[in-house]
């Protein structure tokens, strides 16, 4: 095949033997063969299709997601995106630097790159000097401290866990605030599952009836965790589920008739107008503009408002669980369950709240319990003492010696 045309009318990417997938969903291989080439490239799908069978569905869609923006910045810019320049890449990422990405992100658009040059067979411009400088270079102007998401504790922020009440956005509250209706109740047993076990988004959304299984504790039950973003071969994990969530999860799977599959989906809501009753009337009042139907003289009977629910079959996607902790936030400030938040410190502390909130604020409870970061590790099954160690970032600086020594200086 050709090699491209300038405006890239001809793609120079071609499958080689093999099946190639059809241009559906987070299917790799059709991103790739609809890339700007420079000459002619032969992809292989089965190697393609190896490792996407190696690689998580979530892995799968960043990298397709990075690619497919790479290839309209080169479009754009009139480049070449495979095989793509050591030059090319730079001004990429210089690009995305200004756009506002931050060095994290950007190391994860780099590394996306080089993969589908290994993929291809082909040379990995990444490596090139050039590359690693400028993106030293925007990690030295930029910092590399990444925006941490708004804890959610359970009693909010408190120096004692156990003693201290409630304070501020905290999650006992957002519990008692959820209502009794489905969403209510899914709400309140997804936050509460969240925060008992530290998991990630697309770990919760994945919690299945059959996952929850009998602990020593009659009132408590244990969750099996097949596979996380830490497990990526399946050795399998457990967490613990408070009392709490065993009947907030009982209440939610009677009240949506759940007896196996996905734990947690999505609630559809219709919400009806009522309807004033409207009196018989007589035939020769229908006006000959009108449609003509008998059944305008009969009375209707008034109609009380009514909401009706349809609770789905599959599981809810983890991008929907940010802004449903922030619509549960919301409903709660509404019907006054924080009362020592203004508007403005709730529209403040939304900006910050997402799907890993829950996480943080458990790693943080933890910490400030007085559990060890072997505890807090195994707690949340992390792997390395990094994150949980930046997770309590603030919470060391105020429990450590010297904020222990200025809360005795007064």
């Amino acid at each position: 095949m050709e090699a491209a045309d300038p405006l890239n009318e001809k793609p120079a990417i071609s499958a080689g033997p093999g099946p190639l997938a059809p241009a559906a969903g987070d299917d790799l291989s059709w991103a790739v063969v609809n890339m700007r080439a420079g000459s002619r490239i032969v992809v292989d799908a089965a190697l393609i299709g190896a490792y996407q069978a190696a690689s998580s569905p979530h892995s799968i869609r960043a990298l397709k997601s990075d690619l497919e923006a790479f290839d309209l910045w080169c479009r754009r810019t009139h480049r070449i995106a495979l095989p793509a320049t050591p030059e090319g890449i730079a001004d990429y990422l210089d690009a995305r630097a200004g756009a506002g990405a931050k060095p994290a992100s950007l190391a994860r658009y780099k590394a996306s790159i080089a993969k589908v040059h290994q993929l291809l067979g082909l040379k990995d411009p990444t490596t090139a000097e050039l590359v690693k400088l400028r993106l030293r270079a925007i990690r030295r102007e930029k910092g590399v401290a990444q925006a941490q998401a708004r804890p959610l504790r359970f009693k909010g922020a408190v120096r004692d866990v156990a003693r201290d009440g409630p304070r501020g956005l905290n999650i006992r509250a957002l519990l008692e605030a959820c209502g009794d209706d489905l969403t209510g109740l899914r709400d309140r047993a997804l936050l509460s599952t969240a925060y008992d076990t530290g998991l990630r988004a697309s770990e919760l959304v994945a919690v299945a009836v059959e996952h929850i299984v009998d602990a020593l504790d009659p009132e408590a039950r244990l969750l099996t965790i097949p596979r996380s973003k830490g497990d990526p071969d399946g050795e399998g994990a457990t967490a613990f589920l408070s009392p709490r969530s065993v009947r907030a999860i009982a209440a939610w799977q009677a009240a949506a008739e759940i007896e196996a599959g996905p734990l947690f989906r999505r609630v559809q809501v219709r919400r009806y107008k009522a309807r004033k009753a409207v009196p018989a009337r007589r035939i020769e009042t229908i006006s000959g503009r009108e449609a003509w139907d008998l059944r305008k003289t009969l009375p209707r009977k008034a109609v009380p408002a009514r909401v009706e629910y349809d609770v789905g079959e599959g599981a809810l996607h983890p991008g929907s669980i940010g802004p449903i902790w922030r619509a549960i936030i919301q409903r709660a400030f509404a019907a006054g369950a924080l009362p020592d938040l203004t508007q403005d410190d709730l529209a403040r502390l939304l900006k910050g709240v997402s799907a890993h909130s829950t996480r943080v604020g458990l790693n943080q409870d933890l910490f400030a319990s007085g559990e060890d970061l072997a505890g807090i590790m195994d707690a949340l099954r992390w792997k390395s003492p990094r994150m949980p160690l930046a997770y309590n970032r603030n919470l060391a600086a105020e429990h450590g010696a010297a904020g222990r020594l200025m809360k005795k200086l007064g």
